[in-house]
């Protein structure tokens, strides 16, 4: 008896699996993004890189590039924390339609905000989508301390 089988009746943490993997692959576009703008602007974060492709002129930074770092950072700060919010949360048997919403909030959430980040989007869409992002991890930390404060 495997243990798959019982974590897939586990819906919430289906769900949960489901957006994360997104976000997780959303993860990674920007990092190849980031490697095209670099290629792209030749602007090489180390010597032997710039060497490679043109020479030592162009170990530099670039502000495209830096934008695009900032965005993977950003990402870094905010969706590693909810992989283990949401992986706990989905551990306290919340109503699986609530949960779905928490999880799909903060999923498009984090894709608007790289969207924006990336395109230089007007000010305050990235900012909004940030905060509402927000929202369901703030929930979800307080549904857990509340679950677990009998243990503190």
């Amino acid at each position: 008896s495997s243990t798959f089988p019982k974590m897939m009746e586990n819906t919430v943490f289906m769900s949960f699996t489901f957006y994360s993997t997104i976000l997780i692959l959303k993860m990674y576009v920007v990092a190849i993004i980031t490697g095209q703008v670099r290629l792209r602007k030749k602007a090489f974060a180390n010597p032997e890189d710039a060497l490679r492709n043109g020479g030592l002129q162009y170990y530099r930074e670039d502000p495209n590039v830096e934008r695009c770092r900032r965005a993977h950072h950003n990402d870094m700060e905010n969706i590693f924390p909810f992989l283990f919010l949401g992986a706990i949360y989905s551990l306290l048997d919340p109503n699986p339609a609530v949960a779905r919403i928490h999880f799909f909030i903060f999923c498009v959430g984090r894709i608007i905000h790289t969207i924006a980040y990336l395109l230089q989007l007007k000010a305050p869409t990235r900012s909004v989508a940030y905060s509402v992002a927000q929202l369901p991890c703030f929930s979800m930390a307080l549904q857990i301390l509340l679950a677990t404060t009998p243990y503190w």
